[in-house]
């Protein structure tokens, strides 16, 4: 179920043209609050706002499954939806170079997407 969630939010993340996806496998590490990161990027808050719509309305619609909770649409500067097993951050481009989540989990497994438009 996992690698469908995986693939649909990715999908949905490169309608909305979000950047530089990754995925980070947390499966291996004792203590992680899911088993997979999706991380993207934005250049601006509303883009980061209509991402993060995006993903909630495709996974709803392809797999019936509803975001749990989701985290920062207030400001939309860094967005999390929180699927139990699956994290999707949603940074404005500044945010994520600030923030660099994928050096805090180096030794995580990661996927590049590589959307072409």
């Amino acid at each position: 179920m996992a690698d469908k969630l995986i693939e649909t939010i990715v999908s949905a993340i490169e309608d909305k043209k979000g950047k530089n996806i990754v995925t980070l496998d947390l499966s291996g590490f004792d203590g992680a609050i899911c088993s997979t990161f999706v991380v993207c990027n934005a250049d601006s808050t509303t883009q980061v706002a209509a991402i993060a719509d995006g993903i909630e309305e495709k996974v709803l619609e392809t797999l019936g499954e509803k975001v749990w909770r989701v985290e920062g649409q207030q400001n939309a500067v860094w967005i999390a939806m929180d699927y139990v097993d699956v994290v999707v951050h949603i940074f404005q481009t500044e945010m994520r170079d600030f923030y660099r989540l994928e050096e805090l989990w180096a030794d995580a497994p990661m996927v590049k997407y590589e959307y072409e438009e």
